[in-house]
């Protein structure tokens, strides 16, 4: 399950793209807390600290309690979004929503696989990852930190569906039952795949980065620049 990691924040009396430039130039990012009925609060983040805590494990799906230097407030929230910088892969800003501890959320959850195919190892196949995550609906303290699948027995023309990964207690899948996951592919498939994803990849490369986790009512304000 995701590890709760402690943050200090600060909030922010003055928005803006200058305001914002002099702040990651302090070593601070520009942030905001928003979502459970609550208005949205301008927040900075120091820099250093977040990155320590993404070096000891936190990941998109953490749950983080926000502590507000400026008072005796604190919130449990997650990333639902982050824009990251294309050339230094600084993180820019973040948008954070609260969380209710006892009240299910929605979160995507990576798929990682457990050995090697039988026709990657006998047949001269290749592994075909069709999707890395799947969403699923679970408390905020029952995230799984992955979904392990054991993909040890495919042969080529083999898959895995969504309906058959094995899930903790309380958690639910909403992806469709007859999704594919992974499948053990011939090797001309999967380079053409590859050259696919390298080609949408670079055209994408010049145009910051957003890494979201799926918006829902009451989404943050974005990125000021």
């Amino acid at each position: 399950m995701s590890e709760q990691f402690h943050v200090q924040v600060r909030t922010r009396e003055e928005k803006g793209k200058n305001t914002n430039r002099r702040l990651r130039a302090a070593g601070q990012i520009p942030a905001v807390l928003y979502g459970a009925g609550v208005e949205t609060v301008p927040i900075q983040v120091e820099r250093k600290k977040l990155e320590e805590m993404f070096r000891a494990g936190a990941t998109e799906n953490t749950i983080f309690l926000l502590k507000r230097v400026e008072s005796d407030q604190e919130r449990h929230a997650r990333i639902r979004e982050m824009q990251i910088d294309p050339v230094s892969r600084q993180v820019l800003h973040i948008d954070f929503q609260r969380v209710l501890m006892d009240q299910t959320i929605r979160v995507n959850v990576p798929v990682h696989t457990v050995g090697t195919p039988k026709g990657v190892r006998e047949e001269g196949g290749m592994i075909d990852f069709v999707t890395c995550e799947v969403e699923v609906e679970c408390l905020p303290g029952d995230i799984p930190e992955a979904i392990e699948v054991d993909v040890t027995a495919l042969v080529i023309g083999d898959h895995v569906e969504a309906g058959a990964l094995r899930l903790s207690e309380g958690v639910t899948l909403l992806e469709e039952p007859d999704r594919v996951i992974v499948s053990v592919v011939y090797p001309q498939r999967a380079e053409e795949k590859e050259e696919e994803a390298e080609e949408l990849l670079e055209a994408e490369r010049e145009e910051p980065e957003v890494i979201r986790r799926g918006k829902e009512e009451g989404e943050g304000e974005g990125a000021e620049d």
